[in-house]
C-alpha cells in the first residue's frame, strides 16, 4: 500500500496534518461515533464501497486514506477533474491483477459528479466482481450527479462541515506538534485563532493553510502573529458558495421559503449570505421578482413593482449602493401579504388548455370585420358591457360552449385579495343567477 503519511517534509501545514487514525479526525463525530455502523466497519476491516457527500475539507480524502489503512489495503486516487477513461481503465486493469493475487485496492475518485455516465458505468464491473473497494467523494448531491446503477452498489456517507471549536482544535494540535506542526515558534492568541477557524468557513484544510501563512509571515518578524498580519491573511477569504452547485441551490431556496414565510430577519440573512457568497445580485433580483409573482401576486400588487424597481435601482448604482435596494425590497417582500392564488389560476388554466385542446370561441365573442363574418352570426348577441346598467352583461358566457363556466381564481384573505375577493364572489353570485334565469 503506498503511504501518503509519510515523506512530509516539504508538505503544507494541512498534509502534514492529516489525521492518521478514526481517533484523530476532526468533526464528524455523528458518523464516525464509536457506536455508528461506520466506524465498526472501518476498524473491524469489513469495508464496503460508498459515497462521501460533503462540502470541501471536512474529511474525505482522509478518512478514504483511513478505510484503506485499517483494511490493509492498496490506496489508489485519482481525480476525475484531472482522468480520463484512458486512465480510469489503467487503473482498474491494475487493481484486477492485484485482486488476482489477493491484494485489496481502495479506488478512491475525488470530485467523481465530474465523471460521466460512460466514465461512472466503468467502474460497475470491478465493484461488483470485488476488485476494488469505490470510494467516490463530491461536493454535489450524489441523487443528481451520480448515475442510479453506481449509486445502487454503494452507500452513502454524508459529511457535515466542521464546527469552528473542531477547527480550533486542529489548529491548537498543529501548534503543539513540533514534528508535524508549526516547526518556529509562534505566538498565536486564543482569539485569532478563533477568527481563523470562523474565516474557514468549516473546511479544515483551508484554516490550517491560513495558519501556515500567518506563521510563515510572523517568522520573518519576531514570531509574533500581529492583528495587522492576520488581517492581511484574511484579508481575501471567500465564504462557500458554489454559483452552481448545491450551496447556491439550498441558499437560493432558503431566500426564497425565508420570504414566503413571511420572515424577514431570515429572508436578509440569506440574502447576505448569497451575496457575500459572491452570488450574481442580478440573478436574486430575478428571484425576487419572481417571488413577487409567485408568492404574493394580488394580494399586494404593489410587490412586483418593488421588485422591477430594486432590480432598476440596482443596474444604475451597481454594487455595493445597489444592494442596499435588493436588501429592502427583500424585507418588503417577506412582510407583504401572500397569496399564490394567481399562480394556481394560471396553472388550472393551463392545464384546462392542456386537455380539451383548442375548443371553438363562442359566437357572440368573435370578431366580425366582414359582412360574411355576421352573416355567419359572429359577433351576434355581443352585448358591450359599458352601455350595459352596472358595467356588466351578467348573462354573458364567456368560456366555450362545450366547457361551460369555470372558476380557477380563487382569492386568498389577505391583503388586496380580501377586497377582491368580496368583489369578485357578487360577480359570480350575480353571474349564476343570471345563468339561471337563462335557463
Amino acid at each position: 500500500m503506498s503511504d501518503l503519511f509519510a515523506g512530509k517534509a516539504l508538505q503544507p501545514l494541512a498534509e502534514r496534518m492529516r489525521p492518521k487514525s478514526l481517533a484523530e479526525m476532526v468533526g464528524q463525530a455523528r458518523l464516525l461515533s464509536p457506536d455508528s455502523a461506520l466506524r465498526q466497519a472501518i476498524e473491524s476491516g469489513r469495508i464496503h464501497s460508498m459515497v462521501l457527500w460533503g462540502p470541501p475539507g471536512c474529511g474525505k480524502t482522509t478518512l478514504a486514506l483511513l478505510v484503506a489503512q485499517y483494511a490493509k489495503a492498496r490506496f489508489v486516487s485519482i481525480s476525475a477533474v484531472l482522468s480520463g477513461l484512458p486512465e480510469v481503465r489503467k487503473v482498474l486493469a491494475e487493481a484486477d491483477q492485484c485482486f488476482q493475487r489477493g491484494e485489496a485496492t481502495v479506488l478512491f475518485v475525488d470530485e467523481v459528479h465530474r465523471f460521466n455516465k460512460v466514465q461512472q458505468d466503468a467502474f460497475l464491473p470491478y465493484i461488483e466482481k470485488g476488485s476494488i473497494v469505490f470510494i467516490g467523494a463530491t461536493t454535489e448531491n450524489p441523487s443528481f450527479e451520480l448515475n442510479s446503477a453506481l449509486l445502487s452498489r454503494c452507500r452513502v456517507h454524508v459529511m457535515e462541515a466542521v464546527s469552528v471549536e473542531d477547527i480550533e482544535h486542529a489548529l491548537q494540535a498543529a501548534l503543539a506538534d513540533k514534528d508535524h506542526g508549526i516547526a518556529a515558534d509562534v505566538k498565536v492568541s486564543a482569539q485569532q485563532l478563533r477568527h481563523i477557524a470562523q474565516a474557514a468557513d468549516g473546511d479544515v484544510r483551508r484554516a490550517l493553510t491560513l495558519l501556515e501563512i500567518a506563521a510563515e509571515v510572523a517568522g520573518s518578524a519576531d514570531g509574533t502573529v500581529s492583528d495587522g498580519i492576520l488581517q492581511q491573511v484574511l484579508a481575501d477569504r471567500t465564504r462557500r458558495f458554489d454559483k452552481g452547485g448545491d450551496q447556491f441551490y439550498d441558499q437560493i431556496s432558503a431566500l426564497h421559503k425565508s420570504v414566503r414565510n413571511s420572515n424577514p430577519d431570515a429572508a436578509l440573512y440569506w440574502f447576505t449570505r448569497m451575496i457575500d457568497g459572491g452570488c450574481d445580485p442580478g440573478y436574486i433580483a430575478r428571484r425576487l421578482t419572481r417571488m413577487a409573482v409567485e408568492d404574493i401576486g394580488l394580494a399586494d400588487p404593489r410587490a412586483l413593482g418593488i421588485a422591477l424597481q430594486a432590480w432598476d435601482a440596482f443596474d444604475r448604482l451597481g454594487a455595493p449602493e445597489g444592494e442596499l435596494a435588493l436588501a429592502e425590497c427583500v424585507l418588503y417582500l417577506s412582510v407583504a401579504a401572500k397569496s399564490n392564488a394567481a399562480y394556481v389560476a394560471y396553472k388550472a388554466a393551463k392545464s384546462e388548455v392542456h386537455e380539451t385542446g383548442s375548443l371553438d370561441v363562442p359566437l357572440h365573442f368573435r370578431n366580425a370585420p366582414t359582412k360574411l363574418m355576421k352573416s355567419l352570426g359572429y359577433g351576434k348577441g355581443y352585448a358591450y358591457d359599458p352601455d350595459v346598467e352596472g358595467g356588466i352583461d351578467y348573462a354573458q358566457t364567456g368560456f366555450p360552449d362545450t366547457l361551460g363556466e369555470k372558476m380557477y381564481y380563487r382569492p386568498v384573505e389577505q391583503g388586496a385579495e380580501l377586497k377582491i375577493g368580496e368583489k369578485l364572489a357578487r360577480i359570480r353570485a350575480l353571474r349564476e343567477q343570471a345563468r339561471k334565469a337563462r335557463g
